[in-house]
């Protein structure tokens, strides 16, 4: 994985924390293969505490990983306001959340990426038009 830049979405970061989620161990496994931080959005900060705390987990080691580096958010929604927006109105037709819009755009910025991703949601969309996005994902 070194010199890809791993773009997280909700899904496999829930999983880590989650040991009931049912790609908890795939998460593990896929952290473990990781020797540079994950980077994501604020929007998929607060999907997965909102998650974790709706189905009654402990938000601390999610805290943790933030605090120590092992998760990022780098991305500013202000910088890339109308990029966001306008994949929200293209894919009106899917259920793509603000999180996913980001998370998209971030591929758009980081041409060597992956997303690491539960959502199956992400064979569907496309950055710079008509590009595949890179995925690590349980399905792929």
């Amino acid at each position: 994985m070194a010199g890809t830049k791993i773009l997280a979405d909700t899904g496999p970061l829930v999983a880590y924390v989650s040991e009931t989620d049912q790609h908890h161990r795939w998460a593990l496994g896929a952290f473990n293969s990781f020797y540079e931080p994950l980077y994501t959005c604020e929007a998929v900060i607060a999907e997965v505490l909102f998650l974790l705390r709706s189905d009654g987990v402990s938000v601390e080691t999610f805290l943790q990983l933030l605090e120590r580096g092992a998760v990022k958010t780098t991305f500013s929604m202000e910088e890339n306001r109308a990029d966001v927006l306008n994949l929200l109105r293209k894919y009106a037709d899917q259920p793509m959340s603000l999180a996913d819009a980001c998370l998209v755009r971030m591929t758009e910025l980081n041409d060597n990426c992956q997303v690491f991703t539960t959502d199956r949601d992400f064979l569907v969309y496309r950055r710079k038009g008509r590009h595949v996005i890179p995925l690590l994902a349980p399905y792929t």
